[in-house]
């Protein structure tokens, strides 16, 4: 009996193990999904007994760990008529978003500009700002070819699993997009409460394009939109906590709009600074802290500032159905001069359809401003001129009077009535020609259509750049740090100094303060101005070109006239004494 139990239980051992074996072959257990873009999302987390709160006293990702780790890192292209979006499982993060319409250099414009790392955009971090992200892989769900889910579980100290989703939504012909993030924990973990809030979305390093340093000509603004008015930020890392309805970093053509969920929450923009990236730009959306299951919806602009692209989220002409968002305010400049500005890029757009050539336009623009101000150019000229015939009657007052100041601006005032003249006749018209100064400026340094607008090919490519004829990078001119030689520059300086000359009056020649600032200046504003941008030189040389040629006709029509005044004898700017008669 003993043999047979025996053989009876080696041949059932035998039996047993050539069954599994023959099931590991032919039948295996189903394996965890594959993080495969087309892997499905997988059942809910485990639910151990009870219910777990996750309270102030857990920090960060370092008390969180993930449930399991998936195999390797995974990426996910997006690829829209507008857009080339790259975005990694590990974080579920974007690390590429390029503009197919808009170039910078040979490549096209890359709105998340990285460092010595690989870029990370709308990271996740379990607390505060402080706290490191989510680097963890994330499985894959590509939901169509604009949309795209990465989520992954999670496991609290006290056991409890939740599950974190990032759920990506493109749009075939926008810059903007849709993020969704969702925080379950089932039955498992009833609250998200991370240091007193449930997690923080981080926006970074910086948006493009590439830059060599921030100044007037590269810049990046912080701006917020509450109640119908908008506001500039600094990046102070300060909370913002009056929930504005949408928060921007704005370069000079590109920006970056945020505009979160209808819950509470905090922003901050931030620049902290990133390896090898000359300055960073930064936004953060702290979301407070959550009981029960938390789903909340972004929506982010990345795209051109300008007026097609911003306009359509006021109209309600757009996927996302969004009216009167106000997006445009971005672009726009503030102050009193903006509706002078506006006016202007209108003409300038006019000429463009006229002309199609944005270099041509500067030039026609350039010329009917200056049409516009002869009138008051020719004031102030003759103005000049009647000064200059007053200015001898005038230093006889002075002459008479110098010992008695009072007297004597009493008696000089009184001239100025009796000839009918206003001192301040010939700045006036200067003064006026000021505002629409200024607005040239801020509308050529800034108007997006001149970015990439062709002049002159193989010499002056792009108006919203300096032109360069011979680049030796990266060798440097000492002291000044140039690596480029430039010909506006010089044209800009020679046609100022010609225009000096041409507008001097006779006693300004004599003058060695006048010739100072006739000869000097123009020379410093070379240097200042060697890196600006050839639309806005363009617009300058033309100026001084075209104020030359007024001042020529000028300057003839004051001479003919000064033949007429000099043909009436002077009278005496002190009437003499009458004598007594005997």
């Amino acid at each position: 009996m003993e043999k047979r139990t025996l053989l009876a239980v080696v041949l059932s051992v035998l039996v047993i193990t050539g069954f599994w074996i023959i099931q590991g072959i032919f039948f295996p257990p189903p394996e965890p999904p594959p993080p495969t873009e087309q892997s499905p999302v997988s059942g809910g987390p485990g639910v151990p007994n009870g219910t777990t709160a996750i309270s102030g006293s857990t920090s960060g990702t370092e008390a969180i760990a993930p449930a399991e780790e998936p195999v390797a890192e995974q990426t996910v292209a997006i690829d829209t008529a507008l857009l080339t979006v790259q975005l990694s499982n590990a974080g579920g993060d974007i690390t590429s978003f390029k503009l197919k319409e808009h170039q910078d250099g040979d490549d096209r414009v890359e709105m998340i500009l990285s460092g010595s790392q690989e870029a990370h955009a709308f990271t996740i971090a379990f607390g505060t700002m402080q706290v490191e992200p989510v680097r963890s892989r994330f499985y894959v769900n590509r939901l169509s070819d604009y949309a795209v889910e990465f989520y992954r579980d999670f496991t609290t100290p006290e056991g409890g699993t939740f599950r974190l989703a990032k759920r990506y939504e493109f749009k075939p012909n926008e810059y903007m997009f849709e993020l969704t993030i969702t925080l379950d924990g089932g039955h498992s973990v009833s609250s998200f409460n991370f240091s007193g809030v449930a997690y923080t979305l981080g926006f970074g390093p910086q948006i493009g394009p590439k830059f060599e340093k921030l100044d007037q000509y590269e810049y990046r603004n912080y701006y917020t939109f509450t109640n119908g008015k908008q506001k500039q930020e600094k990046a102070t890392e300060n909370p913002i906590v009056n929930h504005p309805s949408w928060a921007a970093i704005a370069g000079k053509y590109f920006a970056f709009i945020a505009i979160p969920y209808a819950n509470q929450y905090e922003l901050i923009f931030s620049a902290k600074p990133e390896p090898g990236i000359a300055s960073a730009s930064r936004l953060y959306l702290t979301r407070p802290a959550v009981n029960g299951r938390a789903e909340d919806t972004y929506r982010f602009y990345l795209g051109p500032k300008n007026q097609s692209s911003l306009g359509i989220y006021n109209n309600g002409n757009n996927a996302f159905n969004l009216r009167d968002m106000e997006l445009i305010k971005v672009a726009n400049t503030s102050g009193i001069l903006t509706p002078l500005e506006n006016l202007l890029k209108w003409i300038l757009t006019l000429f463009y359809r006229i002309a199609p050539n944005y270099g041509i336009a500067i030039i026609f623009l350039t010329l009917l401003v200056k049409l516009l101000l002869f009138p008051l150019t020719k004031k102030s000229s003759e103005s000049t001129l009647r000064m200059q015939t007053l200015a001898p009657k005038i230093k006889e007052i002075q002459e008479k009077y110098k010992d008695n100041p009072q007297k004597m601006q009493m008696e000089v005032a009184e001239f100025y009535k009796k000839e009918g003249y206003n001192p301040l006749a010939g700045c006036l018209p200067l003064l006026l020609q000021f505002p629409i100064f200024i607005a040239m400026y801020n509308l050529f340094n800034n108007h997006f259509d001149l970015r990439g607008a062709l002049f002159i090919p193989g010499w002056i490519p792009d108006l919203s750049l300096p032109e360069s004829v011979f680049n030796f990078a990266p060798a440097q001119i000492p002291l000044l740090g140039w690596s480029d030689i430039r010909i506006l520059p010089f044209i800009y300086v020679g046609s100022q100094l010609l225009f000096g000359k041409v507008t001097q009056t006779p006693d300004q020649q004599g003058n060695a303060q006048m010739k100072m600032m006739f000869y000097a200046m123009p020379i410093i504003f070379f240097f200042v101005l060697y890196n600006v941008p050839s639309g806005l030189l363009l617009y300058w040389i033309m100026s001084n070109v075209l104020s030359l040629g007024q001042q020529i006709i000028i300057n003839k029509y004051i001479a003919r006239k000064k033949v007429g005044m000099n043909a009436v004898p002077a009278e005496p700017a002190i009437a003499p004494k009458k004598k007594k008669k005997r």
